[in-house]
């Protein structure tokens, strides 16, 4: 049977997809042991703390071996698939078989083009220690070899200690936790051991009867078990943990002052429909956002101070002169706000086509790091829920967030007459060290005057 070389291994590492992230989900595989594969085909998606992401092999062989299961959280660094690089009948045999534990990776001549933030030269990398799960081959392989070497030793007959059973959720508890898994009693179905279980092996021993015949204490009262079938507990991770920590980080780092105005808009709204009927607005997505963007646009011209950060350690404001305009959006993995580069140059007809392709990304899932970053001020629709208005929280490294309500038919008083009217209100959240509270009702109320009339576009712009 012919064997497989070292050098015909290559192990394709978790890359950093995006700034400074440290780990990685793997949510689903897209191949199995055996399967070739080619340069550039996706072999998996996983989820960052940012968004979602499909990652590419970067050469063509043959599966070797997956080294996590789907669920498990992998260190950027860490090796996640090995591919037999060598082809033939080789590659084929040797998809059955296990990885070395740290198989050297064969150096290659020369800067090769890798993966956008996947390593750096090879000559400077040096292969960090696995801590996440070991790959179930390799380890069932490990145990069978020192069970193996008891028995040759004279220690009694070899025995393979099996594998316990549990979900990655369960794993990664007990890691934290420090509990070794084969010394867990299991209560779950066919002896999975479930996070009760685990909880129980840290839970402090009994302590023992005294000798005396002193009467016992009372019984604690029982702890009410968790009910599967009354309450759905779904794990803190990826989008929704980034998003946690940067809203807590942000409500209690920058001081936030919120104002609001009541603004009647059915001028807007009538031009919403005009430009709907326009030539050079066709296959556009043209609604009320749009203009109010673009009016957020205008009003951070007249007011450049609004568009900046604060800069904690150096102690600076720091005034950009370009806006990176961040939208926020809802989707099933949890609020993300992507941001329209360099927005204050786009006409209106760009700003059309970029709005709708950063929707439509976002709903898919499939809105990348770098659309999430550099952003400068953000717009929040809660209105498209049917709520009037809110008080949002600063996107962090930014200065101010605009959430705009439902626009809704209501009485108002129009040139001296009470008539129905398209109304909704506006909340402009600032941060106060480096907004006051003139600046930022300047661009509140410029946003609303724009709204009103938006004829200014033009002679504002």
């Amino acid at each position: 049977m012919t064997t497989m070389t070292e050098a015909s291994v290559r192990e394709f590492k978790m890359p950093d997809v995006g700034e400074g992230l440290t780990e990685a989900e793997i949510l689903k595989w897209y191949v199995q042991p055996g399967d070739t594969v080619t340069d550039g085909q996706v072999v998996c998606e996983v989820e960052t703390a940012k968004a979602a992401v499909e990652l590419p092999i970067p050469y063509d062989g043959v599966v070797h071996a997956l080294h996590f299961p789907e669920g498990t959280t992998v260190d950027v660094g860490q090796s996640i698939i090995a591919v037999d690089v060598s082809g033939g009948a080789a590659a084929a045999e040797a998809a059955a078989e296990p990885a070395p534990e740290s198989a050297p990776e064969k150096k290659p001549e020369g800067r090769k083009p890798v993966l956008v933030g996947y390593g750096v030269a090879e000559s400077s990398t040096k292969r960090r220690p696995r801590k996440g799960p070991t790959v179930p081959v390799q380890e069932a392989a490990v145990q069978v070899v020192q069970a193996v070497q008891s028995e040759l030793n004279g220690h009694g007959p070899a025995v393979v200690k099996e594998r316990p059973l549990a979900k990655p959720p369960v794993r990664k508890l007990a890691k934290d936790l420090g509990v070794d898994l084969s010394t867990v009693v299991p209560s779950g179905p066919d002896g999975i051991i479930t996070r009760e279980d685990v909880h129980a092996a840290v839970a402090p021993p009994k302590a023992p009867e005294p000798a005396t015949a002193a009467p016992a204490p009372a019984p604690a009262a029982p702890v009410a078990a968790y009910d599967g079938a009354r309450e759905t507990r779904i794990p803190v991770k990826g989008v929704r943990k980034a998003t946690a920590a940067a809203m807590v980080g942000s409500a209690f780092t920058a001081p936030h002052v919120t104002e609001f105005v009541t603004v009647d808009v059915t001028r807007t709204m009538k031009l919403v429909e005009e430009l709907r009927q326009d030539k050079d607005m066709q296959g556009l997505r043209v609604n009320p956002l749009l203009l109010i963007a673009k009016a957020l646009l205008v009003a951070i011209k007249r007011n450049p101070d609004i568009n900046a950060s604060w800069d904690e350690a150096n102690q600076e404001i720091v005034v950009k002169h370009y806006v990176n305009l961040g939208i926020a959006a809802a989707t099933p993995r949890g609020l993300i706000v992507p941001n329209i580069k360099d927005a204050h140059d786009k006409t209106l007809p760009q700003l059309a086509a970029s709005l709708g392709e950063l929707v439509a990304t976002a709903r898919d899932g499939r809105t990348s790091p770098a659309a999430m970053q550099g952003g400068t001020v953000t717009i929040t629709n809660v209105g498209v829920f049917g709520v009037d208005t809110g008080t949002p929280i600063i996107n962090p490294g930014e200065a101010a967030i605009l959430a705009v309500g439902a626009i809704k038919l209501q009485p108002w008083v129009h040139k001296g007459k009470v008539k129905p009217r398209q109304v909704t209100t506006l909340a402009l959240s600032f941060d106060h060290r480096l907004v006051d509270g003139e600046l930022g009702s300047k661009v509140l109320a410029d946003v609303a005057a724009v709204l009103e009339q938006p004829k200014r576009l033009i002679t504002w712009a």
